[in-house]
């Protein structure tokens, strides 16, 4: 633990801070002191507790002694500071806050933001003269650089803060803000950088990134949250919890505590892991009371930024005492606390539960309360897990983006378009970057012949020849060429989305292509909270009318299903293991006791250095039911690399099923278990291979590289007004990619979509980490007559897909009832 900061005499922060009732917390006083040394770091507190003004604090101080002061008479000065937001609905809030620290400190700074929602009034009268401080977004960032004079617009900086870092740093996002402060620190040298992060477990990993490597990195301090924010995690826990649970059989169930909860709470949150989960909650809360109606909001990415924004002032307000959520809400600045926080099923990571924690009691001093609410009875095995690990300080880590050429390329036109760049020059810039610290120079010379030439493969068409030379200098002189960069700059390539507009003319927001093909008119959906009539779809808009009554379908949207992390996975192996036991300290462990007594009865509950295998007989076929505890997406390439190494000894037909804490693999006749164990079932050997091998991952490439021929500026998302359809730029990035296929076997950006699809989709890495910890295991095979309550979720998961949702019910109840009857076991 750090040293404390040396007492300061009282400065104008100070006196503002007494105005308000405050006192600086050391780690505020840390930070100011750091920052008048020169140094950039990275903060890290816990949600509420005053990273804000720990990091805007030091900039206040160097314009006072800068004599930048009220009481100086100077004019507001030209761009001084820089505040990075990973959202834009954070913008106007993080603004507000920003301007009342300036007037408060006194000190004679404007402070303004841009993003892509700033009006064109100002954003033509910042073509003239930018604030002294601009809050703004990674996007924003980049298109300022694309300006020739942004080296005489930056120049005056002298602090960049980048507020939710652990949002931005494992995405591409975070990638092109690392370029766009290894361009600033060129153009500045001594720029002082700060970072905020609420929630990280690889704190020195985040700071590398963020400021830079190398030897001509800047002097960096680590400054750690000392104020004890104290965490309350309880659970809603049923009357009865059913021996068999399966995914969403408690659903709505708990409907009734919850609003008792919610009706005794001045103002709350209830969070959901989906956007369809939470229309869901809505639409059943004021079904449930209409007067609620009311005072209560839905939120969430697929509404409209009106809408939203109404909700965020609302809650502000008191208007809402109650907002359904998803992760829209998560990340927020000083926005008034709620009393109560709500979340609906397993948060499925330590970080997400304390970053939603953080919402309630949203102030230094005040405990962080949330409820959570379970969706089937294993998630309260979740809950206890996820609270054992936050008392043991377990967090998850976030692993930065690695050398992700298609940005590079899009980097590249974005120097080239702001006054051109030299090879040497840029290649240093990057040097300085933890993203492409280790860059083979070759592979630069690749994405530079990319951007002049289109490559190998597309050096005859002229479109793809974006940047030219000129001497040693690489510059973009088409002005049509440097219209279209603007307009595409960005790495967050949207889902297949049409937009959702009344008839009468007002925007809802969008929903996936996908769901509104099965629209017919007439047919009724719910979405906004609101039920609506589909009328018509054209220029992917879908026309809506509301509807008379308060039922519909509801709106699915791909990618929403949460995995368990790592973190939260080991920490559910351990509770299991404390149960296996016989400890079942917490509430949640004793309500599910039935539950652990019946899977130890007809199976067992493994210990951690155990793997424990299921093989059942039903009239489907012969189920191996495998249970490593490491989340949806491991399993579903364990369940595929699996399905292949079996059917490597044994032809056959393997259909799986997954969830968070196993898998089923299913087949005609039984899986040669011991063959394949005796060949190294689970060995990591030729993990790529295999996997590669397992799944259609030429296809997956192929999808994947949508996104990337989007970054990298192959393909071109259309003008304001006519824009190209998903389907649109899938076929012609599809196109490209099989030209490059065909005839550039070798281009780098094909090698990125198979990396990207073997770790973003496959998680390969953590594959390849558990593959090891499963090769050391002590296996136990347990035969077992009748599924155990560990396999009938993914038994009900199989059954899923089969039947529809009205007959879903009735079938599960029938699988119940033949589970229920007598059972014995025989190991293997």
């Amino acid at each position: 633990m750090p040293a404390p900061p040396p007492a300061t005499p009282p400065h104008a922060l100070h006196r503002w801070f007494a105005s308000r009732g405050w006192a600086p917390f050391p780690f505020q006083e840390e930070a100011w002191a750091a920052h008048a040394q020169g140094a950039s770091g990275l903060i890290h507190a816990a949600t509420g507790t005053g990273k804000t003004y720990a990091a805007w604090g030091g900039a206040l101080l160097d314009a006072l002694r800068a004599g930048e002061g009220m009481a100086d008479g100077a004019p507001p000065p030209p761009l001084r500071a820089l505040w990075i937001t990973p959202l834009r609905a954070l913008a106007a809030d993080t603004e507000l806050a920003l301007r009342d620290a300036v007037q408060g400190a006194g000190v004679a700074w404007t402070v303004e933001s841009r993003t892509g929602d700033t009006a064109a009034s100002v954003r033509a009268r910042q073509r003239e003269r930018l604030p002294s401080a601009l809050v703004t977004t990674p996007e924003s960032l980049a298109l300022l650089l694309t300006r020739p004079d942004h080296p005489a617009l930056l120049g005056g900086l002298r602090t960049v803060v980048v507020d939710e870092w652990h949002e931005l740093m494992a995405s591409k996002r975070g990638v092109q803000v690392e370029l766009a402060l290894a361009r600033l620190r060129a153009l500045v040298p001594g720029l002082r950088t700060w970072g905020l992060s609420a929630t990280l477990g690889n704190l020195d990993v985040a700071a590398d990134t963020l400021l830079g490597v190398g030897a001509d990195a800047p002097p960096r301090r680590l400054i750690r949250g000392l104020v004890p924010k104290d965490v309350v995690v309880e659970a809603l826990i049923p009357d009865t919890i059913e021996r068999f649970p399966w995914a969403g059989h408690l659903n709505t169930r708990l409907l009734p505590e919850v609003m008792r909860l919610l009706a005794g709470a001045q103002s709350a949150i209830v969070f959901c892991n989906t956007r369809s989960q939470a229309e869901l909650w809505f639409q059943s809360l004021i079904a449930a009371d209409p007067s609620w109606f009311e005072f209560t909001a839905i939120h969430h990415g697929s509404l409209d930024r009106e809408q939203r924004e109404t909700v965020e002032r609302g809650l502000k307000l008191g208007r809402f005492r109650v907002v359904v959520a998803t992760s829209s809400l998560d990340l927020g600045v000083d926005f008034a606390p709620v009393e109560l926080v709500l979340q609906v099923g397993s948060p499925k990571g330590v970080a997400r539960l304390l970053q939603r924690a953080g919402r309630s009691g949203h102030a230094p001093g005040r405990p962080s309360r949330i409820v959570c609410v379970p969706t089937h009875a294993f998630e309260l095995v979740e809950v206890a897990a996820a609270r054992d690990a936050i008392a043991a300080g377990a967090m998850e880590s976030r692993d930065p983006v690695d050398r992700p050429l298609d940005l590079l390329a899009q980097h590249l036109v974005t120097l080239a378009v702001g006054g051109g760049f030299t090879r040497a020059e840029v290649l240093a810039e990057l040097r300085t970057t933890r993203a492409y610290a280790a860059l083979e120079e070759a592979e630069l010379d690749w994405v530079l012949d990319f951007v002049t030439r289109g490559g190998d493969a597309l050096q005859a068409y002229p479109e793809y020849g974006r940047v030219a030379r000129d001497g040693d200098r690489y510059v973009v002189t088409d002005a049509a060429v440097a219209r279209r960069h603007r307009l595409a700059i960005g790495t967050i390539v949207s889902d297949a989305a049409i937009t959702v507009r009344y008839v009468g003319g007002g925007r809802l927001g969008t929903v996936e292509e996908g769901f509104i093909a099965r629209l017919s008119p007439g047919d009724t959906f719910l979405f906004a909270g609101t039920p609506l009539e589909f009328v018509r779809v054209r220029d992917l808009t879908a026309w809506v009318r509301r509807a008379r009554g308060t039922t519909g379908a509801i709106p699915r949207w791909a990618g929403a299903r949460m995995p368990l992390s790592t973190e939260l996975a080991q920490a559910v192996r351990d509770t299991l293991d404390a149960a296996r036991r016989g400890v079942l300290a917490s509430p949640e462990l004793a309500a599910v006791r039935p539950l652990l007594a019946l899977q130890a009865e007809r199976s067992l509950i493994p210990a951690p250095d155990e793997l424990l295998i299921e093989r059942c007989r039903t009239r489907e076929g012969h189920h191996l039911f495998v249970y490593p505890f490491d989340g949806r997406l491991v399993h579903e390439g364990l369940a595929a690399l699996l399905a292949y190494r079996l059917a490597q000894l044994a032809p056959a037909t393997y259909t799986f099923a997954c969830n968070d804490y196993g898998f089923d693999l299913l087949a005609p006749e039984p899986a040669p278990l011991e063959e394949a164990l005796a060949a190294g079932l689970f060995a990591p050997a030729h993990l790529l291979h295999d996997i590669t091998a397992s799944l259609n991952a030429a296809e997956l490439a192929r999808r994947q590289f949508r996104e990337i021929a989007r970054v990298a500026g192959l393909v071109f998302g259309g003008f304001p007004g006519a824009s190209k359809t998903v389907r649109q730029l899938q076929a012609s990035s599809g196109l490209l990619y099989d030209v490059f296929v065909r005839h550039d076997p070798g281009n780098l950006l094909l090698h990125q979509a198979q990396r990207e699809v073997l770790e973003r989709q496959l998680e390969a890495s953590r594959l390849g980490r558990v593959l090891e910890r499963l090769s050391r295991a002590s296996l136990r095979v347990v035969e077992v007559e009748r599924p155990t309550p560990l396999a009938f979720p993914l038994l009900v998961d199989m059954t899923r897909g089969k039947v529809s949702s009205e007959k879903l019910a009735d079938r599960v109840r029938r699988m119940v009832a033949h589970a229920e009857g007598p059972a014995g076991r025989r190991r293997g």
